[in-house]
């Protein structure tokens, strides 16, 4: 079996209440992780990311479910049902919705499967290189796919935050699953976010921190620094599951020689 630490961190930011939440612990040969950041009226957000990473643990865990992208799929879809199934439909302002990102970890096989609606991000940071692996279910990732902006426009553009998609919304979703197994190598790194966590901090950022942690923890506690320290009057809630497969700092800890680590989009 593969040595797995994972750590979690979860704040309102400068908002009145949290409305992302998270969850992550042991399958019945493996591990996984969720984090999902709500939004609705009358503050529903934060029972919308809640139903919804409930039910994405509760299929993980229950250990009939395959090992598969398509099972993996199936578990999204199921979670966006229980958040339909919740909706008040006499009230359109208590509407709600939520962003999820899930990483599957087969121990046994030593492959992991992840999956995502809306722009909550999951990051791969292997051998100091920096990989994000989902791609933003949103109007500014479709005009940067399009050629219309770049990526640096699209962080300051004002349609940043508008979702396609989302889990509780009316209809069916598309979650976008890996379309086979990846296999892990020691040393790789995972992070899953919200918007809040990754909008403030870049790629190189992520792989800094990184190499100068001792532990997972430790390494979302870097993280979390350089965004208290921003004083963003707006800051919004930040959450984050940190996933490491062995000890990554063994790949990424930086030495005099070290050269600025990589990072593709």
């Amino acid at each position: 079996m593969l040595a797995i630490r994972i750590a979690s961190r979860t704040d309102r930011g400068a908002r009145q209440g949290n409305e992302d939440d998270l969850r992550y612990g042991a399958t019945s040969n493996g591990w996984f992780a969720v984090v999902a950041d709500g939004a609705g009226g009358h503050r529903r957000g934060a029972e919308a990311a809640q139903r919804a990473v409930a039910s994405v643990e509760s299929a993980l865990t229950d250990g009939a479910l395959g090992f598969s992208p398509a099972g993996l799929t199936q578990v999204v879809r199921a979670a966006h049902a229980v958040v339909q199934s919740h909706q008040d439909s006499t009230d359109l302002n208590a509407r709600m919705h939520c962003t999820v990102v899930a990483l599957w970890i087969d121990g046994q096989a030593g492959h992991a499967l992840w999956t995502h609606v809306g722009d909550s991000r999951l990051y791969r940071i292997r051998r100091g290189v920096t990989d994000l692996v989902t791609a933003d279910d949103s109007v500014v990732q479709r005009m940067v796919q399009a050629g219309l902006i770049t990526a640096a426009q699209a962080s300051t553009h004002p349609q940043k935050n508008q979702l396609l998609s989302a889990l509780g919304i009316d209809g069916d979703v598309q979650p976008h699953t890996v379309v086979r197994p990846v296999e892990l190598q020691d040393g790789d790194a995972f992070l899953l976010c919200t918007d809040g966590w990754w909008d403030p901090i870049d790629a190189l950022q992520l792989a800094d921190s990184l190499g100068h942690s001792r532990t997972p923890q430790e390494w979302l506690e870097l993280m979390e620094r350089r965004i208290v320290a921003l004083a963003n009057p707006k800051q919004d809630n930040y959450s984050a599951v940190a996933v490491w497969v062995g000890d990554p700092t063994d790949v990424t800890r930086y030495r005099p020689d070290d050269t600025v680590p990589r990072f593709r989009r």
